[in-house]
């Protein structure tokens, strides 16, 4: 019987994609997002930006022109505990267990399923298979093949469906095999997963998670090394998220679930082997929230996914020089935590963003947009911003691993940045 009520749900998500005239017009489906990202701290009167002769300085270029080259009882935790230490993630204890991020990912997404009947997962090879990076592993033959739904090679018809599902009482979770694939999705991930409440009068919400892996691999070739959250970052109504540890893994995506708003959840493929020691209760971290991974006083570093751990790297040298960086794993992409981000750079004074996605138009460009319209007058240098290359991802791995950014570029801007 529950199959079958699953079945005529998915199909009646069908219909809903089909017929436009039943989509009115509404209220934002993320309205709460401008309450975070317009928590603007006052503007202090008297400019504390010293006068600097610097020239138009690019610490990108510099970096890779000059530089030498080698990272229930439910409990919410709405804030990670910062601790002065290198490790993984900062809000685990000795207790617990120890899981890979994609056993993580797992185990958060089975909680989740085993809570509520109306969460599915659909895509591509997902369910006896258990997912490309086997996220999905052994759970058809728990819940059945409904709610793990193999679907063909076809994006754009699942995604859709996922969506239609959603608008008719589901919890879909789509997983891409690769997040470069997921742009054969991108109508009906911009025209109808963000902006359907809205369009419709906020006669629907659109529960939906979707989530795969991304990022630059191991000579996995310009296609399949796609950093989509620059693509997606300007699309309405949409919520990013991007996990670096086991710990976050989890706790994110069990709160992507449960969020009424549509949210990607990104992955990165090189992480997935990462290995941490998580709580044994169960957690939810919010959605909304950054993540002070190590306080310090001289420089805000600011990045997310895998170059969290290449800034961690760089920092155990930065440290052996005397230097005291704070670092803040951002996880929400889109809407950033500026309160998060305002109190570090009003205690460090100088940014420096570390990201994989590209320079132009990524993630670095809107952070140090917000920081410089919101926290202009606690700056004593230029911000910081070390990007992947603006080209293809190469195959051969030398060339691979010059487009994106090392830990050594990161202690030669951190270095460059603090002599101001």
């Amino acid at each position: 019987m529950e199959s079958t009520a699953l079945l005529q749900k998915l199909t009646a998500g069908m219909a809903f994609r089909g017929n436009p005239a039943t989509l009115l017009s509404s209220s934002s489906a993320s309205s709460h997002f401008a309450r975070v990202q317009a928590s603007a701290w006052p503007i202090m009167q008297g400019s504390r930006l010293r006068r600097l002769n610097v020239e138009a300085t690019d610490l990108n270029a510099n970096a890779f022109g000059t530089m030498p080259h080698s990272s229930t009882g439910l409990k919410i935790i709405t804030k990670a505990v910062a601790v002065k230490t290198e490790r993984g993630s900062t809000a685990t204890a000795q207790q617990g267990h120890e899981l890979l991020l994609f056993e993580a990912l797992r185990e958060g997404l089975d909680e989740e399923m085993e809570r509520d009947p109306t969460v599915c997962v659909i895509g591509e090879d997902v369910g006896h298979y258990g997912g490309s990076y086997k996220v999905t592993k052994g759970m058809a033959e728990k819940y059945g093949d409904l709610r793990l739904l193999d679907t063909p090679i076809a994006e754009n018809s699942f995604t859709g469906m996922a969506i239609g599902a959603a608008m008719s009482g589901l919890r879909p979770i789509v997983e891409g095999m690769n997040m470069g694939f997921l742009l054969l999705a991108f109508n009906q991930i911009a025209n109808n997963c963000g902006m359907l409440h809205y369009t419709s009068g906020g006669q629907f919400t659109i529960p939906i998670v979707i989530r795969g892996p991304g990022g630059v691999g191991r000579q996995l070739g310009a296609e399949h090394s796609q950093r989509l959250e620059s693509y997606f970052q300007s699309v309405p109504g949409l919520q990013m998220v991007a996990c670096s540890t086991p710990y976050n893994a989890k706790g994110l995506m069990k709160a992507a679930i449960r969020s009424e708003n549509p949210v990607i959840l990104f992955e990165h493929v090189l992480l997935y082997n990462l290995k941490e020691r998580i709580p044994d209760e169960e957690y939810v971290l919010c959605l909304e929230e950054a993540e002070l991974v190590r306080p310090g006083e001289d420089i805000t570093i600011l990045t997310y996914s895998r170059m969290r751990h290449h800034v961690l790297q760089a920092v155990k040298t930065l440290v052996s020089k005397g230097y005291d960086p704070e670092v803040i794993d951002i996880r929400s992409l889109k809407p950033f935590d500026l309160f998060t981000i305002g109190n570090s750079v009003k205690k460090t004074h100088k940014v420096l963003i570390v990201e994989e996605c590209m320079r132009t138009g990524g993630i670095g460009a809107s952070l140090r947009a917000a920081i410089m319209e919101n926290f202009f007058d606690e700056l004593d240098a230029p911000i910081g911003c070390l990007s992947s290359q603006d080209v293809p991802t190469p195959y051969a791995g030398p060339l691979e691993d010059l487009t994106v950014v090392q830990p050594p570029q990161i202690v030669f801007a951190v270095e460059q940045l603090c002599k101001h």
